[in-house]
């Protein structure tokens, strides 16, 4: 049953990822009755605004202005004021600067509504292929490579299928960082344009995902699934690998070499493996 927004409330109001008709009947009605928008960017969501004939004023929050914004809000929403928060697709707060708009209302204790959407990790996960039923959602991976290769290496093990957003000038060094660290073997998904007229999902391994995109120039904004390592695969123990770093010390490999060649052959980490490398004695050393 339909009712008037609360005064005193942010309402967290999903909107399309691409296609206007999955736009909800409650989201419209929401966005025609609060008292404010306040919108990530107001030209675009005015493009919306406009289709669905909704004449509700806008104001601008996003990353820049975040910090005078959040005051500014609290105290319209104390006052009675009935407030909604848009992104510029999907549900407002993942991998954007609602997150710390909906944290300051709940820490003052106001009403936080959500208007539930699509987001394209979900969209793209349920038509991935790959497990469902336990998975990870980190958006946007570190932008330098070092500290994406880092990061990357604390999910060597990870068993859940991982979720990541990235954008198209940095794909191609992502895939690579993906590979050298998860190995070209991992099954991955790729999808763009979701909902869109030239929605697109691209399937296979990693190592076939860089050849692709080698030939192909990235376009769009994307989705990446890529599989997590298989649950029933033996666990190594910490004595078994000691014993392999230490066969390949003693036929010359340095800590570090031995560790970066066991690390290749298999889903741990080349840190985890050097630390572990620092602990063993060799004769004569």
């Amino acid at each position: 049953m339909a009712t008037e927004p609360k005064p005193g409330t942010l309402y967290i109001v999903g909107t399309p990822i691409g296609n206007l008709e999955d736009m909800t009947f409650r989201a419209v009605r929401i966005l025609q009755s609060v008292d404010m928008i306040a919108a990530e960017d107001t030209r675009h969501t005015g493009k919306l605004l406009q289709h669905f004939q909704i004449k509700t004023p806008q104001m601008s929050y996003h990353e820049h202005n975040r910090n005078s914004r959040i005051p500014e809000i609290l105290e319209s929403l104390k006052y009675g004021k009935a407030i909604a928060l848009v992104s510029d697709a999907g549900m407002p707060g993942i991998s954007d600067p609602g997150y710390e708009l909906i944290k300051a209302c709940v820490d003052a204790e106001i009403d936080v509504v959500p208007i539930p959407s699509a987001t394209a990790a979900i969209t793209a996960l349920s038509a991935s292929g790959l497990p469902t039923n336990r998975f990870i959602f980190d958006g946007f991976l570190p932008a330098k490579s070092q500290q994406r290769r880092e990061y990357l290496e604390s999910l060597l093990i990870e068993t859940r299928t991982l979720v990541f957003y990235e954008s198209p000038h940095r794909l191609r060094e992502t895939l690579k960082d993906l590979g050298d660290i998860l190995g070209s073997d991992r099954q991955i998904v790729i999808a763009r344009e979701l909902t869109k007229l030239y929605e697109e999902f691209w399937r296979g391994t990693i190592a076939e995902a860089i050849a692709h995109y080698q030939q192909k120039e990235p376009q769009g904004e994307y989705t990446l699934l890529v599989a997590g390592i298989e649950p029933s695969k033996p666990q190594i123990t910490e004595a078994e690998l000691k014993a392999e770093l230490l066969a390949m010390m003693k036929q010359g490999a340095s800590r570090s070499q031995a560790s970066r060649q066991l690390a290749k052959e298999i889903s741990i980490s080349r840190n985890k493996l050097y630390q572990l490398a620092l602990t063993i004695e060799i004769d004569n050393e």
